[in-house]
């Protein structure tokens, strides 16, 4: 039996033999592009603080960081560029019964991607080549169309997700899309939350992860103004966006209550619709059967419908072909969620002992943990994705398409699958290379490592 035969076999009878590699591709390379994209929206901000505390308060610290952090968004954008046209070409690929059938609604967000892209490369290029070549303040100013750019860009691509989850913009007449309404289509009324949500997670891994490494240093005992500077800036971002984001997803969570029934009772865990409903830690559902669930009563009508005996409906109020893979679903909503009140807690923590005069900085156990705390971050808005995807499953237009319908016929995108695979291996490899070579050096005391492309370094300008 050939690879091809053993492939075709993983497919469930009655399925296309496209649907699950076309599955297992869209989650790889949106799971991998997606920790990208939060750096395209978060970064910028971030950079942008440091830069203007160096100018405002002549502080070379401050513009030594924002001149590294520059040259590392530059790497991280060239990759994410090469994972942003992988996926737009996916889309066509793994999902012609989605693009052939609603390319019309979804193509203006797209559109509109594809400009973001575009003016955030620009004003990126001309941030990072004006160092020394434009005046301080001018040059400053590039970050803020470059942050707008990728605050644009990402809602657009969110607003495709959120569409599915509300379809809108649209009518079907005799089984063809008419009516098309691209502006409310793209505005759909799940939208701005749904933004919302990731655009607080983009904060909260690039804060952490960034403060990780250089908690990480701190740890090394380079405990120079530099680390502690480095540390302190994007820890501050992230503190706030883990504080809101439990506001955010709460709202989130009861608009999932009014309009997928489905992904909440699998949330929760619920078999039945219980009033009041108890919120389950943790636990698999088996043969009908939840084990393992550690059980707090009201809580779960609390955290969905902000009430003590509100019910919360459970699987029983749909029809079983149209459950989603409950305990995956339950597990990565509950991994978010736990991780998220950690993390959220931990900054909490950290800036109520810091205002009362105590740093925990100088501790070793709070260094491990603002290490750990950026790729828990990670796993969080991993675990989130995951929720809300496999959460609409069967669908991949909430009531309108099945994801069946949507997947390719082809038993070939499984080679296109590998392909993928090693692509990917191969960015990340070279990531890691180029990120820890920058590293090494700006250690070893080169301060300025020349851009690629750029033009000869130059007299700063006035």
């Amino acid at each position: 039996m050939g690879l091809t035969d053993t492939l075709l076999l993983l497919a469930a009878d009655g399925e296309p033999p496209g649907l699950l590699p076309a599955r297992q591709q869209m989650a790889f390379s949106l799971g991998w592009h997606i920790v990208l994209a939060c750096f395209g929206v978060a970064f910028p901000t971030v950079i942008f603080v440091v830069h203007r505390r160096g100018i405002v308060r002549d502080d070379p610290v401050a513009l030594g960081l924002a001149q590294r952090w520059a040259k590392v968004s530059a790497v991280l954008f060239a990759i994410g560029a090469v994972s942003g046209t992988v996926l737009s070409f996916e889309m066509g690929l793994l999902w012609p019964g989605l693009m052939g059938r609603f390319g019309d609604v979804l193509g203006l967000p797209f559109a509109f991607e594809g400009l973001s892209f575009f003016v955030e490369a620009i004003f990126l290029g001309i941030y990072l080549y004006g160092w020394g070549r434009m005046p301080p303040r001018r040059h400053l100013l590039m970050l803020i169309p470059m942050g707008i750019a990728g605050i644009v860009g990402t809602f657009c691509v969110v607003s495709v997700n959120a569409w599915m989850n509300h379809p809108a913009g649209f009518a079907i007449r005799d089984g063809e899309v008419t009516d098309v309404n691209p502006w409310r289509a793209m505005f759909n009324d799940g939208v701005w939350l749904q933004f919302a949500h990731m655009w607080i997670a983009a904060f909260m891994v690039v804060g952490f992860t960034v403060a990780g490494v250089y908690a990480f240093g701190l740890l090394r005992g380079r405990t120079d103004a530099h680390h502690r500077l480095g540390f302190t800036v994007p820890f501050a971002f992230a503190s706030v966006a883990a504080v809101a984001q439990p506001v955010v997803g709460h709202v989130l969570g009861m608009l999932v209550h009014d309009t997928q029934p489905a992904k909440l009772a699998a949330f929760e865990l619920a078999q039945t619709t219980e009033a009041p409903a108890p919120l389950r830690l943790g636990g698999v559902l088996i043969d009908g059967e939840v084990y393992g669930a550690l059980t707090i009563p009201r809580l779960g009508s609390i955290i969905a419908r902000n009430s003590l005996d509100a019910p919360v409906p459970g699987l029983d109020s749909v029809p079983r072909s149209q459950w989603p893979p409950v305990n995956l679903t339950h597990l990565a909503f509950q991994s978010m969620v736990g991780i998220g009140t950690l993390l959220a807690a931990t900054a909490v923590v950290y800036w109520l002992a810091r205002w009362r005069g105590r740093d925990l900085l100088q501790y070793r156990w709070f260094r491990w943990l603002a290490v750990v705390a950026g790729p828990l971050a990670i796993v969080a808005v991993e675990s989130g994705w995951v929720a809300t995807e496999v959460g609409r499953q069967p669908w991949t237009v909430w009531q309108v398409l099945t994801t069946a319908e949507a997947a390719s016929e082809s038993s070939g995108l499984w080679w296109s699958y590998i392909a993928v695979l090693i692509i990917y291996l191969g960015m990340t490899v070279g990531a890691v290379v180029v990120l820890r070579s920058m590293a090494r050096r700006w250690r070893a005391g080169d301060t300025d490592l020349p851009s690629p492309y750029g033009p000869p370094r130059t007299e700063p300008v006035p």
